[in-house]
């Protein structure tokens, strides 16, 4: 029982005894807007990316009304507003509140919970963890403690599967059977913890990991300084008390979406499986989704950690006509897309720090589908990267860098230099 709560060769990146970032935590919610070029900025925490068709009809509503009205996906599956109105704080957060988006205004940065997209809904067979993702959010909105958390710290709650295991969150429960794994930042080996246990056993570690962050400034668990972080596992064994030692579990080191199209469910049902090119909904794309969700569905969406988003709960037979549908629509709804793979972050004119259109550049070079994703960014920050192994294309003063990615290690660059063509080429060649 738990303790009562109080590529081309690639190179290892260097490495200090930690990686504290400097300044305050910045990260952006509801409550605290983010100002870009193009507006006021908010990112509504979706846990899990489970949203039901009404509450996703109020984040249109809030978007049209009060920002640019597309709604765009992050890599933790949450939806950002942009373009908003000055001064529409207190309005925004009233009808986030009253859309029942908003159950903690203490917590709203901090109910960061990736969850498997497929999870219960396809024919796997793999635990549902639906009742980790309720439980810890509930859990995570009643510690007073939890507040201390920075907007980036991210759970993970993985059905078995593997996917968002490896999406290097900070603390991950993976379903094992009838039990469950507690893996506590990037480290291979985890505790073996009645499933029942499992949500509780997440905030454990979480507030120990504020206890040992709390001299260092540390944001996430890969930011503590060398001692502490090794000092962590032991501290939240003591806490949890799982069942037995550590054992040895390899996280994924690469991170799997589901594939676009039908996905085959119990009881003659399937789901729908779409990608969002660049991440960015329009209204209408956004209507078609829900529209399908509340009249064929189960009247629920869930947004994926990788910009998509999955229609659970569709009779078998209607699947092959409402794939059609989305498709024709704009989303990626099977493999052949060239979108399929491709990443970009807002990019100028959205952001300031940004040197390029990264976006109008993703879409000029869109060629064959490659072997790896490939990934955008418009300055150094890379906001929002994918994890595992992918194309790092960034635009630097001199052009753009390509470098490829795997886990910890990069490649040698390659830079070009102000030539659209020589640039699709070169990024065409890196994800081969």
């Amino acid at each position: 029982m738990l303790a009562a709560m109080s590529d081309s060769a690639l190179s290892p990146r260097s490495t200090g005894a930690s990686a504290v970032p400097s300044g305050g935590d910045a990260c952006p919610g509801t409550l605290r807007l983010h100002r870009a070029d193009d507006g006021a900025l908010a990112r509504v925490r979706v846990p899990g990316g489970v949203l039901t068709a009404d509450r996703a009809e109020a984040l249109l509503t809030v978007a049209g009304r009060l920002g640019d009205g597309d709604l765009h996906l992050t890599s933790r599956g949450n939806v950002q507003l942009r373009g908003l109105a000055p001064g529409c704080g207190a309005e925004l957060a009233r009808s986030l509140g009253d859309a029942g988006l908003l159950p903690s205004e203490a917590h709203e940065r901090v109910r960061n919970i990736v969850a498997s997209p497929l999870s219960g809904i396809d024919d796997s067979g793999l635990p549902d963890i639906r009742s980790w993702l309720t439980g810890l959010d509930a859990l995570l909105c009643g510690s007073e403690r939890a507040t201390g958390l920075s907007g980036r710290f991210l759970f993970a709650l993985d059905d078995g599967r593997g996917d968002v295991d490896a999406l290097g969150a900070d603390v991950t429960l993976i379903a094992d059977g009838a039990g469950a794994l507690l893996r506590v930042g990037g480290d291979d080996a985890v505790f073996r913890l009645p499933a029942s246990d499992g949500p509780r056993a997440a905030l454990l570690a979480a507030e120990v990991f504020l206890g040992l962050a709390r001299e260092t400034g540390a944001w996430r668990v890969k930011d503590l300084p060398d001692g502490a972080r090794a000092a962590l596992p032991d501290e939240v064994a003591r806490r949890v008390r799982p069942q037995g030692p550590a054992v040895h579990r390899e996280r994924p080191r690469a991170a799997r979406p589901p594939a676009p199209g039908a996905v085959a469910g119990p009881h003659g049902r399937a789901a729908l499986s779409t990608g969002v090119p660049l991440g960015r909904l329009g209204p209408a794309q956004w209507r078609l989704l829900t529209g399908i969700s509340r009249d064929r569905g189960s009247g629920e969406l869930r947004l994926t950690p990788w910009r998509g988003v999955v229609v659970p709960g569709l009779p078998s037979r209607d699947a092959p006509q409402a794939l059609r549908t989305l498709a024709g629509a704009g989303l990626i709804t099977g493999p052949d897309s060239p979108w399929t793979g491709v990443g970009a972050c807002i990019g100028h004119p959205g952001c300031a720090k940004s040197l390029a259109d990264v976006r109008a550049e993703a879409g000029a070079a869109l060629g064959p589908l490659g072997r790896l994703p490939v990934y955008w960014s418009g300055c150094e920050r890379r906001c929002g990267h994918p994890h595992g192994e992918w194309i790092d294309v960034v635009a630097t003063a001199d052009g753009h860098r390509i470098s490829h990615v795997r886990g910890d290690r990069r490649g040698a660059p390659v830079t070009v230099r102000d030539d659209p063509a020589a640039l699709a080429a070169a990024v065409a060649e890196a994800r081969a």
